[in-house]
């Protein structure tokens, strides 16, 4: 019996990190219309953000934390996220991609904005087929127990339309 309490106590435990607002040192408020997902592999939580009008499927903004240096540096990742994309006409969308370093509540955070055909982070991390007319907005946080990673993927004018709410997202992040 005492097993079974045990087990069903780690249960809940890690269901609790699956949809925690916290990973990495950091803690952080996601908004209220922001759906919480079913838990996905390699994520702490994903959140689903409506679809703006017009646009057939919504954004979803997934949230990595692999633990202290790990899941490679800041620069290798933001490349990564840029390869995801291409332009209309195949190419690489690197050119149009834009990064910026900042502080965000004494934190420091590089921020990604691209778009063009996104063609995703491979079997578990993206669509099945290439979609074009979509914008990823990243943003790694560097938190003290290691990077936190913000991935905001979507059609173009969903994620245009939640930019400002992905920025508050941002904004409450501190440190725990």
């Amino acid at each position: 019996m005492h097993r079974s309490a045990a087990v069903a106590v780690v249960g809940l435990l890690v269901a609790g990190v699956a949809h925690a607002e916290e990973a990495g040192g950091l803690t952080w408020t996601a908004p209220k219309e922001w759906a919480v997902q079913g838990e996905r592999p390699m994520r702490v939580v994903t959140y689903g953000v409506p679809a703006a009008k017009g646009d057939a499927e919504g954004g979803e903004v997934a949230v990595f934390y692999f633990g202290a240096g790990q899941g490679g540096g800041v620069e290798a990742n933001v490349q990564r996220w840029v390869k995801q994309f291409q332009r209309a006409d195949g190419t690489s969308a690197e050119k149009d991609a834009k990064t910026k370093q900042e502080k965000v509540g004494g934190l420091p955070v590089t921020t990604v904005d691209v778009k063009g055909t996104y063609n995703g982070g491979g079997p578990m991390m993206g669509p099945a087929s290439p979609k074009p007319g979509f914008r990823l907005l990243g943003a790694i946080v560097e938190g003290p127990e290691g990077a936190v990673f913000f991935k905001f993927t979507g059609p173009e004018k969903t994620v245009s339309g939640a930019e400002k709410t992905f920025r508050k997202l941002l904004e409450s992040t501190k440190k725990k």
